[in-house]
């Protein structure tokens, strides 16, 4: 039987990809030159935060030499910023919020790790379409939770028959991430009105024998990178089940201040009294979060309805799908998100991330992610050094023809 900690530490093997080939890329880097290497391993925003950014960070750097200016603040957050977070997500996610419907996070990492310890038990499983983002296992895993993959379709869609037959009785969750990290997939409003029949469904079942009920969580911190009149629908109200989670990480780029959220469903709240909500509050504190940075909290609460300058990523994302056509690379087009999925030329994605490097190109094996066979490429860097790409990609998929 597989223990906590050996599935805490598989699931730490995976994710040890990315961290390996940005080590990879900095000694690269060291051997050649910056303008040698060519690093997709990493989803770091470099594009600068909105304009806006600039005037309210002298404005809280005012407020912050008043007493307590950075002091403690309510575990779930500042109040106004609770109130202004869930002020834009009811126009985001077509359902009136309020403040009390919303805990500020540290990250959308935490605002995870906190659901899955308010909410899992030893044994429990959560069910994730595949490919994934690598450290999901790890979140659930803290706490004794299993994350159990269910392979999506060819094309990155849901596969709702291998979902609906994945839930058993310790399932607690469903999680998806649309735009979803590796693929760039954004699952359509017909599969998730199916998704939610199924949860539903069970939930209903559940109701009947007094058993907790199935979550669906939606991870969404690249909800604004939709490309070519892509929409990515509104999953809140679609179930008093569904839980949204997500940052201003990628939107702002403002990583580094890790700022996220985690906003319930209030007919859910209502239902149950709040308790969700205080619950998952005191975890944010007692997991040692205590409260989300105050200087990210404010700024993200002044220029939530901003976002940075998506045409930087639209022309990057165009940019490599015409890189990795001309190099004969089989991919599925991304419709979100900054990342690209292609299949690996051979069928053996560690041997052509191998390949790529020989090449000076920095790239992460698919089989981290849940998908061999695959590998992903982050489009979060400028475009010129897409373009001095090419013909590197070119050569390496040569090598397998």
């Amino acid at each position: 039987m597989q223990t906590v900690t050996d599935a805490f530490h598989a699931a730490a093997g995976k994710s040890s990809f990315i961290r390996k080939m940005f080590e990879k890329g900095i000694e690269l880097k060291q051997q050649f030159g910056e303008d040698a290497v060519c690093d997709f391993s990493l989803g770091n925003p470099d594009v600068p935060p909105p304009e806006a950014a600039r005037e309210v960070l002298h404005r809280i750097a005012d407020d912050a030499m008043r007493p307590l200016g950075l002091g403690y603040c309510p575990n779930a957050g500042i109040p106004a910023v609770r109130e202004s977070i869930a002020a834009h997500l009811s126009r985001q996610q077509k359902m009136e919020l309020k403040g009390k419907d919303v805990i500020m996070t540290v990250g959308a990492a935490s605002a995870l790790v906190c659901f899955f310890r308010a909410t899992l038990s030893r044994g429990n499983e959560v069910i994730v379409p595949s490919p994934y983002f690598v450290e999901y296992g790890n979140y659930c895993g803290h706490f004794g939770g299993v994350l159990r993959p269910v392979p999506s379709k060819d094309d990155f869609s849901l596969d709702i028959p291998a979902i609906t037959a994945a839930i058993s009785s310790r399932t607690r969750a469903i999680i998806i991430n649309s735009p979803n990290n590796p693929t760039g997939a954004i699952y359509s409003r017909e599969e998730l009105d199916a998704l939610v029949r199924t949860i539903e469904d069970e939930n209903a079942r559940r109701e009947k024998k007094g058993m907790r009920p199935l979550f669906l969580l939606s991870d969404e911190p690249y909800r604004a990178f939709a490309y070519d009149g892509a929409e990515v629908p509104a999953v809140l109200p679609m179930s008093r089940f569904a839980i949204v989670l997500g940052s201003f990480s990628k939107t702002l780029s403002m990583a580094g201040e890790r700022i996220g959220y985690i906003a319930v469903n209030p007919e859910l709240s209502e239902a149950d009294g709040g308790t969700l909500v205080s619950t998952l509050t005191l975890v944010n504190r007692t997991l040692g979060y205590v409260n989300a940075p105050v200087i990210g909290q404010k700024l993200a609460a002044a220029i939530c309805d901003s976002t940075v300058d998506l045409d930087v990523y639209k022309r990057r994302h165009d940019l490599m799908a015409k890189v990795l056509t001309d190099a004969g690379i089989e991919f599925v087009m991304p419709k979100g998100a900054f990342y690209f999925f292609p299949k690996a030329p051979g069928g053996d994605d560690a041997k052509f991330v191998d390949a790529l490097l020989e090449e000076r190109i920095l790239a992460v094996p698919g089989s981290g992610f849940g998908r061999a066979g695959h590998i992903r490429l982050s489009c979060a860097v400028d475009e010129k050094i897409i373009a001095r790409s090419a013909e590197g990609f070119k050569r390496a998929t040569e090598k397998f023809q």
